[in-house]
């Protein structure tokens, strides 16, 4: 294979450079690429979930005595101690290292953690499983990794040369909002990749994708081949294929054709999604949108999941509201399920991703014009909000914009007017990207919990500052502090695969709010908050907002044992290397997963 050769836009003058198409940079939550891809390619996830073979059963947790460590409980009542017994996966005791022989039974296996610093397991409340497991085999060109269009396609360059000659080159999180270069990759420029092997890039967005020639001959898109209803081929200006595919149906017409998603075992990499979790601390997660790929088939693999006897997290997840009629037709409640696997939630979607211009605002975006998209009508979001409560669930509006905030917010008092049990429930708006004084206020009086995509602070907030709202708006941005301040609940999120799980990274933004695009900046800096405020949202309050605080989110007699080790405390070090401390283990149940 040849060299591969940067991006020259004067040789290229089709590819698209103007930043107006808003779905560019839209969200993925609600994008029908991966559901239409499983339904194009034949894969069903309650098949899938029948035939995974499950593993030997694990050994019972042998009973443990967790000696000479800094342990930071997050119980309020004792915020630290230095030892803990564990049986049967459970704390029986925790204390004072001189304490543990008065307590113990004498069977235990002691682990002496030498001062290293024990917390509970990170919970990461707002996650989208099956698409992380099945975006997760493809080479991540996102610009976490490579900051440039010409260092991502550099790294395609070198993967197509170590495939073999009928290997499809998958890659994903490709982000013209955040990466330097052109804002689409047509089939020309993805052919300096190669020629031999089909490349296919998944826009981050989900609502985009990119192939080069290959693999649009393999998938017989010609000049010829009519746009499906609802999604579009690019073009070039002769009319014949540019490899730039618009919505989940072309996008699907083409990676479909890749033999390997037929070997996929999603259970299987449902598990890998798990250990990876663990990598990071984290030892709950939970689903926000489960059904938007497959509906109640997707239960079936949670089933497969909590019968593997392999999980290496806890799992909680919402229903997606627009597979409501699925959902009506079950028998499932808020509640069911175990400590392993949960329903707890109800997710709305009113809008769409403020970076994309899609979430619905009160005043124009600055440059650009328009207000973003409502996703559900008021009247519609009221009455769905009404009756899900009525039933017990606890509902989650997701709602970026300030306008979709004030939207959730009308329907959450519509409710309460009903008698529903708004604060009992633990309601939450999800990301509740830009936040008002007086929309503080409201969500105070009522109960409701945010949870904050903080990520937007540290990949989007120069975007945010200098091209989509200002300055002024975009110090409304992720108000963990004001929030704090009024006594309001909150907690961190990723919202993977929108930006990765990494809860030292999220509590690092959200002390710092520092901004990737100008590191010597910061972000509104009265939002900043405490480093254990952070390691709260994502402990004991993510926990309690999961309605699992009982079991989980702090060490304390009775809790399961899920708790992790760090080569580092983050109280202590310098806050701008609080996402590089090092996760030396990761407990579950008392077993150690990583």
């Amino acid at each position: 294979m040849g060299k591969f050769q940067p991006y020259d836009p004067a040789a290229h003058p089709h590819v698209w450079q103007s930043p107006q198409f808003d779905d560019l940079f839209g969200c993925p939550c609600c994008a029908p690429a991966l559901g239409e891809l499983l339904r194009q390619s034949g894969i069903d996830m309650e098949l899938q979930a029948r035939r995974f073979t499950r593993p030997p059963p694990r050994p019972e947790a042998a009973p443990l005595a967790i000696r000479n460590a800094r342990i930071l409980t997050m119980n309020a009542a004792m915020p630290d101690a230095e030892a803990m017994l564990i049986r049967d996966g459970r704390i029986t005791w925790i204390g004072a290292d001189g304490d543990v022989d008065a307590h113990a039974e004498g069977d235990e296996l002691r682990i002496d953690c030498r001062g290293k610093i024990l917390l509970p397991g990170f919970i990461e409340p707002h996650m989208h499983l099956a698409s992380i497991a099945l975006l997760a085999r493809f080479e991540n060109i996102g610009p976490l990794r490579y900051a440039s269009f010409d260092a991502a396609l550099a790294r395609l360059h070198e993967v197509a040369a170590a495939a073999g000659p009928d290997d499809w080159i998958m890659a994903r999180q490709f982000d013209p909002s955040l990466q330097e270069g052109p804002l689409e990759l047509t089939a020309d420029l993805l052919d300096g990749v190669s020629t031999r092997n089909p490349v296919y890039v998944y826009n981050a967005s989900l609502h985009f994708g990119y192939c080069n020639s290959r693999a649009l001959e393999l998938a017989g898109i010609t000049a010829e081949t009519p746009d499906p209803a609802g999604s579009e081929f690019g073009r070039y200006p002769d009319g014949s294929p540019n490899g730039v595919l618009k919505g989940g149906a072309c996008m699907a017409a083409v990676s479909r054709h890749n033999p390997a998603l037929h070997g996929l075992d999603l259970v299987a990499a449902c598990l890998d999604v798990f250990k990876h979790a663990n990598k990071k601390g984290l030892t709950t997660v939970v689903d926000q949108g489960t059904g938007a790929l497959q509906g109640r088939k997707e239960l079936e693999i949670y089933r497969a999941l909590r019968e593997s006897n392999a999980m290496t997290v806890r799992f909680r997840y919402s229903l997606f509201n627009t597979l409501a009629e699925h959902w009506d037709q079950t028998e499932l409640h808020c509640g069911d399920g175990d400590e392993w696997v949960r329903a707890t939630g109800w997710k709305i979607v009113t809008d769409g991703s403020n970076q994309g211009r899609t979430g619905l605002q009160r005043e124009e975006f600055l440059n650009t014009g328009g207000f973003g998209i409502a996703y559900i009508e008021p009247e519609v979001l009221n009455a769905d909000v009404a009756r899900r409560l009525g039933e017990g669930w606890q509902v989650v509006i997701h709602a970026n914009g300030d306008a979709a905030i004030d939207r959730a917010l009308d329907a959450f008092e519509h409710a309460a007017a009903q008698g529903r049990d708004i604060a009992g429930r633990r309601c939450r708006i999800e990301h509740c990207s830009i936040l008002h004084d007086e929309q503080i206020e409201r969500i105070a009086a009522l109960g409701i919990s945010p949870s904050f995509l903080i990520g937007h602070v540290y990949y989007w907030g120069k975007a945010f500052r200098d091209d989509i709202f200002g300055p002024d708006k975009a110090a409304l941005l992720d108000r963990t502090a004001a929030c704090e301040a009024r006594g309001i609940r909150w907690t961190l999120h990723s919202d993977e695969p929108v930006t990765e799980m990494d809860p030292l990274r999220c509590i690092e933004n959200a002390v710092t709010r520092r901004m990737w695009k100008a590191p010597d900046e910061v972000l509104a800096d009265q939002e900043c908050i405490s480093v254990e405020t952070a390691l709260r949202a994502m402990t004991i309050d993510a926990a309690w907002q999961c309605h699992s605080d009982h079991e989980i989110g702090s060490l304390e007699t009775g809790k399961l044992a899920d708790f992790i080790v760090l080569d580092a405390d983050p109280r202590t070090v310098p806050t701008t290397q609080i996402s590089s401390i090092a996760v030396n283990e990761t407990w579950v149940g008392g077993q150690r997963v990583h």
